[in-house]
């Protein structure tokens, strides 16, 4: 066996998405798009979100989407295109998130090249500060010009929150999209088929507010944790055990707890603070800020102590481990969202499906 590994269970993985299809079905979210955008769009994790009955597979890079042209359903691209990418765009994205009109006139040239028609939704941006139309009348502009193209299809609208600013979705901000749907029905006779009410942060409300027109939500780290972004809250039904990541420890020392010569910047050019514990029991594993941030890393060994580390190793204290570990020896780690993204990204990480 090869270290380290991400273990994915995949049966806690389904019953998280089947728990939240659930969830999101009876409170009047018909359209629930998967994120696959933290696993690299793996098409056996991929697949999971199918059978747990996502209705789209949506996903930030073009490359990701190219790995999932062969499932028969709506994919998605969440992040803005790039004028770069757009007859890529048109070719492996069924829907594109946009705001700005000069990309929606060349994703319209590069779908009538292509002989096609691509949706877009048109995202607004409710404050958060990220992507999205800020002042009313340059949506409304957007929205006349997307209506006269040939080649597009005005899909809906969308807006993201708590992923830059951190704007926690309420019911009045969210409500602010029914304006915005209502006022493309009266100026433009046009009845929009999406309203997009964000990721993770959202779920929240749901069984707690009746959320305004919302029948479409992105989730990403609720179906693969079980959690909502928005206060980090377990949902009923669903587990954050799901990803666990093992790593091979190399070495097993005795060692001072701060360096005994002057320090300066560490290899990241931080300046280090270190706690005197005095001479504790160390052991270094092969892993490191080139995989994963330590502040993801959390020991199912509840006595092991991150200390920190280099692009290749991470220091774990175990002087008050119960276990007496050798070298060679497995430690798991259970991990936040952000974690399981990094060592999916990585490829000195293996993912392994159980």
């Amino acid at each position: 066996m090869t270290y380290p590994k991400l273990l994915v269970k995949r049966d806690i993985v389904l019953k998280n998405v089947k728990a939240l299809k659930k969830l999101t079905s009876e409170n009047g979210v018909g359209v629930l798009y998967g994120v696959t955008k933290v696993f690299c769009a793996d098409p056996e994790l991929a697949q999971i979100y199918v059978e747990g009955g996502v209705d789209g597979l949506a996903d930030s890079r073009i490359q990701n989407l190219k790995k999932l042209q062969n499932f028969d359903i709506d994919k998605i691209l969440l992040r803005l295109p790039q004028h770069s990418e757009v007859d890529q765009v048109v070719r492996y994205a069924d829907i594109s998130l946009n705001s700005e009109i000069s990309t929606l006139r060349k994703l319209n040239e590069a779908a009538g090249k292509a002989g096609c028609r691509h949706k877009v939704i048109l995202m607004v941006d409710l404050g958060d500060l990220r992507e999205g139309f800020f002042q009313e009348e340059d949506f409304y502009q957007a929205v006349e010009e997307v209506l006269k193209m040939d080649h597009l299809i005005l899909e809906g609208i969308g807006t993201n929150l708590t992923c830059y600013g951190a704007v926690i979705p309420k019911p009045h901000i969210l409500k602010r999209l029914d304006d915005y749907k209502q006022g493309v029905k009266d100026r433009f006779g046009y009845d929009l088929k999406i309203v997009s009410g964000g990721n993770s942060s959202s779920v929240y409300l749901l069984g707690k507010e009746k959320l305004p027109s919302i029948n479409n939500l992105r989730l990403g780290e609720t179906l693969i944790r079980g959690t909502e972004s928005s206060y980090g809250q377990q949902l009923p039904g669903t587990n954050s055990k799901g990803w666990v990541l093992q790593a091979q420890i190399i070495e097993i020392k005795e060692k001072p707890s701060v360096p005994v010569e002057e320090t300066g910047l560490d290899a990241f050019g931080h300046e280090p603070v270190f706690v005197d514990r005095g001479v504790r029991k160390r052991a270094l594993i092969a892993l490191g800020k080139q995989d994963i941030v330590n502040e993801s890393l959390n020991p199912v060994d509840k006595d092991i102590i991150v200390l920190g580390g280099s692009s290749d190793h991470t220091i774990l204290d175990i002087s008050d481990c119960q276990k007496d570990y050798q070298v060679g020896d497995i430690v798991d780690f259970t991990l936040d969202y952000v974690g399981i993204l990094m060592t999916c990204t990585s490829e000195y990480v293996d993912v392994e499906i159980i």
